[in-house]
């Protein structure tokens, strides 16, 4: 199995740069940024109701102030420097708790998954040629979303009680041979990490469970890391630009947050979906030896090389 592996990553060994060309390739042919932008447009739809409801639920186990300013740290991570503009909102609506009744709260649901539906079908345009071998039955698509929701309050409740034990180590200083050292740095670094470890894992975890079939390990990994890598680059640029260059303020005014938010997830969603394109990308190399698509594939959307329901097995099984 490992020399398999290494046989078929020979070619993305010795031509990295040919391998990401031709990711990109596919990326546009996939219409790519189409996909992104509806993404990014459901996203913004996604993202309050979603950290309302996250909040919500996590405040009875965790100090609410404690759950926004971790909120805030790692919303940094998907929309630099809005956190503190929605962490604000988010609390101005926690204020007012109390009008929330049970069909605002359904509704706030239903929004929050509205991401992750759009997501799902994005992804099965990337991976259009698993559409002959394997099919998601509709029921699956529709619960998805919400066990994600759930998932990822519980990896915000972790990653809130980790990082309040980081800070705590923050504060401690360590004394040797009549020196003293503050923990504060290795804090940070750590902090760092894990949200960097944290961001790997929720990539990973969407190729995982987005594309219908059973995704090896190591192909989500890929995706993730790479995506990954690219947002670190991305983030820090859209961080400097909007801190030093950006007039976007005086042009939108009061619409500079949604504007600046729905920017950065629209970037967010274009690398994430050019992650699941170099997953895709690698699939074909191990299928096919060549790092180029057939001739005859269509990738763009309304593909019509779909193979007939009937050639297909349901519960995400390859067809024999």
């Amino acid at each position: 199995m490992i020399r398999r592996s290494i046989h078929h990553a020979a070619p993305l060994l010795r031509h990295p740069l040919r391998f990401m060309w031709e990711a990109l390739k596919s990326f546009k042919t996939n219409q790519g940024l189409l996909l992104a932008g509806a993404v990014a447009y459901y996203a913004l739809l996604s993202i309050v109701p979603l950290l309302i409801v996250s909040v919500m639920a996590l405040s009875h186990f965790i100090d609410q102030s404690a759950l926004l300013e971790a909120v805030g740290r790692y919303l940094e991570w998907v929309v630099p420097g809005q956190s503190r503009a929605l962490v604000g909102e988010l609390s101005n609506f926690l204020t007012h708790a109390d009008v929330l009744g049970p069909v605002l709260l359904l509704t706030m649901v239903f929004f929050s998954s509205l991401g992750f539906t759009v997501l799902e079908s994005a992804m099965a345009v990337i991976f259009h040629h698993r559409r002959a071998d394997y099919s998601r039955h509709f029921l699956m698509s529709a619960v998805m979303p919400y066990i994600y929701i759930f998932c990822l309050c519980a990896g915000l409740l972790l990653v809130t009680l980790v990082s309040g034990a980081l800070q705590v180590i923050g504060e401690e200083r360590v004394e040797l041979l009549g020196h003293s050292w503050s923990l504060s740095g290795v804090s940070g670094v750590l902090l760092y990490l894990l949200g960097l470890t944290g961001e790997i894992f929720m990539l990973t975890s969407l190729y995982l469970v987005m594309p219908v079939g059973r995704l090896r390990l190591r192909h989500a990994l890929l995706g993730g890391v790479t995506a990954a890598l690219l947002w670190e680059v991305t983030r820090r640029v859209l961080v400097l630009y909007f801190a030093t260059l950006s007039q976007v303020s005086v042009v939108y005014g009061s619409l500079t947050t949604a504007i600046v938010v729905l920017l950065s997830l629209e970037i967010a969603a274009t690398l994430v979906l050019f992650g699941a394109q170099v997953i895709a990308q690698y699939e074909r190399l191990e299928r096919t030896g060549s790092m180029k698509p057939p001739d005859d594939s269509e990738g763009a959307l309304g593909s019509s090389n779909a193979a007939p329901a009937g050639s297909r097995r349901r519960g995400g099984s390859p067809r024999r």
